[in-house]
């Protein structure tokens, strides 16, 4: 884009405090904070970027070119959040930040279609085969079905015992439920965190059963996200429970991703026989889900600067509690992306009919895309900015849309309706 003349005077003529300003309206100048968060440290009159030196005067000289450019430009949409992304199975030389593309779609001018309102903290969503979907409400342990027929409670899993962040979490189906009616659900119970299965005969659950337990639980970091990998193998995402240590202890279940059999067995291939432990070194992971070639991808919650998008690969260190976002360290895997943790705080996610990464975000109250392209990871893109809330999971429909789940009745501020059952043609969104 050209810089006008006209914009240039304009820019000229603003004194410092009127530029500063606009700026940090259009994303261009960050508070110190921000600058940190994304490696630029100002020191003695100069900035430092990733190795890159500029002398205050050139950055001055920056700003004002941004100032004109803002000012021919100011009918554009403004850019909202920082996403760091790297590239696939290469980490090593991460890309530096960019600005993410915001969405200019209200959430009024989306194609959408309300399916499910007046949730009480719903958790997961697992489809049924004729497109209704099963959804846990974690502090009610409840089990309900949603879909054109409304909401029915299908059942209520007994031994729940909510508390903070913990409750009835994550639901998969088994991937020959067609045949076994067969459901699976993670939840906090007295002792500790476990996966259950029961058998759901279109009506009711029922037949309930632990199949692994011993997971820590604690008021918050208790992960629980489920899904069946393209191996058909179950994956378990662990938080560390508040116990961050135990994130590095391979004979620890907290910080873990673990792959199970459908019994609760540890799975045949494991990194580390006899264990259940797929990857390690993570602080909580809250989404799960694999590409059309295999990749598994998984979002965590950062602890207080960076939170994570990261490829998952078996017997993988991430890091947690010794590093957080990217580190470089050759010790722990580097996050593909990473956010600050205003801007995402990631929940769910899911691998839209485009190819790209959906991700929940609750603090962010976002949906962030994250396009794969081949081995690179392209630039996020942040969609339904604050125009729902809080938003828990994300998952794609048998018919190719994708349903978004709020959490505005926990920590949030609850809109008419709420919570609710949102589903998106992936092309209304961007």
């Amino acid at each position: 884009m050209g810089l006008s003349r006209h914009g240039s005077a304009v820019c000229m003529r603003l004194g410092a405090r009127m530029w500063r300003v606009i700026l940090r309206r259009h994303g261009v100048l960050r508070r110190r904070v921000i600058l940190r968060r994304h490696g630029v440290v100002r020191r003695r009159g100069v900035v430092r970027r990733r190795g890159v030196v500029v002398r205050r005067g050139a950055v001055a000289t920056c700003a004002l070119v941004a100032c004109a450019l803002v000012t021919a430009a100011c009918s554009a949409a403004d850019t909202a959040g920082q996403g760091t992304p790297a590239t696939l199975s290469s980490r090593s030389s991460p890309a530096a930040g960019s600005a993410p593309r915001t969405s200019t779609q209200s959430g009024a001018q989306l194609r959408q279609a309300v399916i499910a309102t007046h949730l009480d903290v719903p958790w997961g969503l697992a489809f049924l085969p004729d497109g209704s979907a099963l959804v846990t409400l974690r502090d009610r342990a409840e089990v309900v079905r949603i879909g054109a027929g409304g909401t029915t409670v299908v059942g209520v899993v007994p031994g729940v015992q909510p508390n903070g962040e913990g409750g009835l979490l994550g639901i998969a189906l088994s991937p020959e439920f067609a045949a076994d009616h067969q459901v699976f659900l993670y939840f906090t119970g007295a002792d500790d965190n476990r996966i259950v299965r029961g058998t759901f005969d279109g009506g009711r659950l029922t037949g309930i059963r632990p199949i692994f337990t011993g997971i820590p639980k604690a008021d918050h970091h208790d992960g629980g996200r489920m899904a069946f990998g393209p191996d058909g193998l179950l994956y378990a995402g662990t938080g560390d429970a508040g116990d961050s240590e135990q994130a590095q202890n391979r004979s620890a279940l907290g910080g873990k991703i673990l792959r199970l059999t459908p019994e609760g067995r540890p799975a045949p291939g494991n990194p580390f026989p006899g264990s259940p432990v797929w990857s390690y070194g993570h602080r909580n992971v809250q989404g799960l889900a694999w590409d059309a070639s295999g990749r598994m991808f998984a979002s965590e919650f950062g602890q207080n600067t960076w939170d994570e998008l990261n490829e998952i690969v078996p017997g993988g260190n991430y890091g947690w509690p010794r590093v957080e976002g990217i580190a470089n360290d050759r010790r722990f895997r580097n996050p593909l992306v990473q956010w600050s943790t205003d801007d995402a705080s990631p929940s769910g996610i899911a691998i839209g009919p485009d190819g790209a990464v959906y991700m929940a975000a609750l603090r962010g109250e976002t949906l962030w895309r994250i396009p794969l392209e081949g081995n690179q990871v392209g630039e996020p893109q942040r969609l339904l900015a604050n125009a729902y809330g809080r938003l828990r999971t994300v998952a794609l429909a048998p018919d190719g849309r994708l349903w978004v789940v709020t959490s505005n009745t926990f920590r949030g501020n609850p809109r008419p309706d709420d919570d609710r059952v949102i589903a998106f043609p992936v092309s209304s969104l961007h």
